[in-house]
């Protein structure tokens, strides 16, 4: 009996076909999570100071290890940094603490859980100067995206001068976790940096996006 294709299943394997021809950075290749992360959100301007709150958390939580580690655990962070709202994650005491110490499905260590709150309270010191964080953090790199235009993934420094000012910045006002390189990644991560590479489909669409 021969199978009949339906409308609907030669559409989606048709996009699945167009979807795997598409010609993406390296590291956007390696696993769906990252396909998905790479395809919608790596490189797209952030100016939402929710979101970039989430962003200073979870790259904080990266260091020394993956980021695709940290993106398995991305809705766990949610739930249990209250949505990392920055106000009430900055009241949290000893008791949520030991609550998050105990939470296996984010990433258990004690400086970073610190750092966390910490920067959370910075997070909010800048808000109050600045208006908001976005503000702040877009004046690194004169408040428009740097579109770089590297070939290969070996190109892409670790840090930049801007990240360095920002990392040095960031610093003296109390802010945890937050080295050159992390804040280079931060920058890409939120668009404040298009650093994917010229021959990859999201490259122009990154360099044309509207603000979010």
């Amino acid at each position: 009996m021969t199978k009949t294709i339906g409308i609907d299943d030669l559409i989606l394997k048709i996009e699945k076909k167009k979807n795997e021809m598409k010609r993406r950075c390296e590291w956007g290749t390696i696993s769906q999570l990252y396909i998905d992360y790479h395809d919608n959100e790596w490189g797209v301007p952030i100016h939402d100071d929710r979101k970039l709150f989430e962003f200073l958390i979870l790259e904080g939580a990266q260091a020394g290890l993956s980021w695709e580690t940290v993106l398995k655990k991305r809705e766990n962070y949610r739930k249990a940094f209250s949505d990392l709202d920055p106000v009430k994650v900055s009241r949290y005491g000893d008791k949520k603490v030991e609550a998050l110490l105990g939470n296996k499905g984010i990433i258990r260590n004690r400086l970073k859980i610190a750092s966390a709150i910490n920067n959370a309270k910075r997070f909010l010191e800048v808000q109050k100067e600045f208006g908001t964080f976005d503000t702040y953090i877009w004046k690194f790199v004169d408040g428009k995206p740097i579109n770089n235009r590297f070939k290969s993934m070996q190109d892409l420094p670790a840090t930049t001068k801007e990240s360095d000012a920002m990392s040095k910045d960031l610093k003296k006002r109390g802010f945890k976790f937050v080295g050159p390189t992390i804040c280079y990644a931060h920058m890409q991560a939120t668009g404040m940096v298009n650093d994917h590479i010229v021959g990859c489909f999201r490259y122009k669409e990154i360099k044309a996006f509207k603000d979010i």
